[in-house]
């Protein structure tokens, strides 16, 4: 079969700027549902409507931006708008894509999280933060088929994605702050046992991969983000300049996967500065760059991702304000990154909704522009390929395993009611996120008007 030809850089046709600010602006708006949603509008507007963009390169830029850490969705509304009108398009596009989501989110968040809000809201984030469980689980549920059909049935292969998932979801349930690394060791762990069972290497059985475990345990020094920068540096090169020799070796590489993944274990929390110790911009910022461009699985490994720093140890927000938080991101059109704006406001105010995200979706953007023309390179690149085999499942199992803590936040028995039911509708009926979410909000108006117990 021949190959696919790689993503070309040069935009496909000048459209003018403001119909960039226009179209991406009213997608930002009416963007409710999340990334199937906005995949959807985006596919209309570009391929069916204008024709801007032919369905081939739609579904490449699809593929593209799904091996990229962060938000999918939205590096999909920036490569769409990079294509028309290069990097100024991409930046108006993007920005218009995430500006009116994120003006809602954060008058939500000033009427959700103000000192003493009336009783029907405080009913409201009640009853809505007690469906967010749910919604966990269902996020990670929805995304099992096709990570475990990547496994392509070998017996190894699948024992490894089992163990991925376990260990993300412990990660998930009881080491937040450790999320990061584990991503990074599980996918690290999939290219060194890759390499060990490549061509005219042993099987890639249990004696394959556990030495592999064993060396990710070794490792000493270099932070995670070195990591992460290091193996996305050399999966794009992989395509363009392999021929020139100037890639490591794939010997190279797992030696230098056992440091690398070990250090992100010892010292994810150290790297970030002094001024994380003090829970300031600096923390704030640091949790903003993990969620922008460390974060592998889709939109919602956000939230194990953040929930202990903002909860625990930051205590920027009680459980329960962490639990309207997700459930703000759920329901208001745009990215459901923009959870992250709620948290910057609870430790910072408006100034810190804004600085979150703009560090959060920055790296996408940075992604987009600068890698866009080597997109079909990353595609190619088996260590980028191995790099998420790993990583995915792990990230799968940490959106399940954020479950346990969000549910131990929910303080009333009539909110494990209303978590009941939408568990119902959204794991037994298979309906949507956002009619639950407003569903349970309404049930916990009512419950609050009746009488029942609400936190303050």
């Amino acid at each position: 079969m021949a190959e696919r030809p790689a993503i070309p850089g040069p935009p496909a046709e000048r459209v003018p700027l403001a119909t960039i600010a226009a179209e991406w602006g009213r997608i930002g708006v009416i963007g409710f549902g999340g990334p199937p949603a906005h995949i959807v509008l985006l596919r209309k507007l570009c391929v069916d409507k204008r024709r801007w963009l032919p369905a081939p390169e739609f579904a490449d830029g699809i593929a593209a931006t799904n091996l990229l850490p962060g938000p999918a969705s939205t590096q999909l509304a920036i490569f769409c708008a990079w294509r028309l009108r290069g990097a100024a398009g991409a930046i108006v596009g993007g920005v218009c894509f995430i500006v009116p989501g994120l003006v809602i989110i954060l008058a939500l968040s000033a009427l959700f999280l103000a000192g003493h809000p009336p009783l029907w809201v405080r009913g409201a984030a009640a009853g809505a933060g007690a469906a967010v469980p749910a919604v966990a689980v269902n996020a990670a549920v929805s995304l099992l088929p096709a990570s475990w059909q990547r496994t392509t049935g070998r017996r190894a292969a699948r024992w490894r994605w089992l163990a991925y998932l376990a260990a993300g979801a412990v990660a998930g349930a009881t080491a937040g702050e450790l999320l990061v690394a584990v991503l990074l060791a599980c996918g690290l762990a999939e290219v060194a046992i890759a390499h060990r069972s490549g061509p005219g290497k042993p099987a890639g059985g249990a004696r394959g991969w556990l030495p592999a475990a064993a060396w990710l345990a070794r490792g000493r020094s270099g932070p995670a983000a070195s990591a992460a920068a290091w193996l996305g540096r050399r999966g794009v090169e992989s395509g363009s300049a392999a021929s020139a020799g100037a890639l490591p070796t794939a010997r190279s590489l797992a030696r230098a996967a056992p440091a690398m993944a070990g250090s992100a274990l010892a010292r994810v929390g150290s790297t970030a500065g002094p001024a994380l110790a003090a829970g300031g911009l600096g923390a704030l910022a640091w949790v903003a760059i993990k969620v922008g461009a460390l974060s592998f699985g889709g939109g919602f490994v956000i939230i194990p991702l953040m929930q202990h720093d903002a909860v625990v140890t930051y205590h920027w927000m009680t459980g329960g304000q962490f639990l309207n938080a997700v459930a703000l991101g759920q329901v208001t059109p745009g990215p459901v990154v923009l959870t992250v704006a709620v948290v910057g406001y609870a430790a910072a105010g408006i100034a810190g909704g804004l600085l979150a995200v703009l560090i959060a979706f920055l790296p996408s953007f940075v992604f987009v522009i600068a890698g866009g023309p080597h997109f079909g390179a990353l595609r190619s690149s088996g260590r980028v390929q191995s790099l998420l085999t790993g990583a995915r499942p792990a990230a799968i199992g940490a959106i399940a395993g954020a479950a346990i803590p969000l549910g131990r936040d929910l303080g009333h028995q009539w909110q494990a009611g209303v978590l009941l039911l939408a568990a119902a509708w959204l794991l037994a009926l298979r309906k949507g996120i956002v009619p639950a979410l407003l569903c349970a909000a309404a049930l916990g108006i009512i419950a609050a008007l009746a009488g029942a117990p609400i936190s303050h």
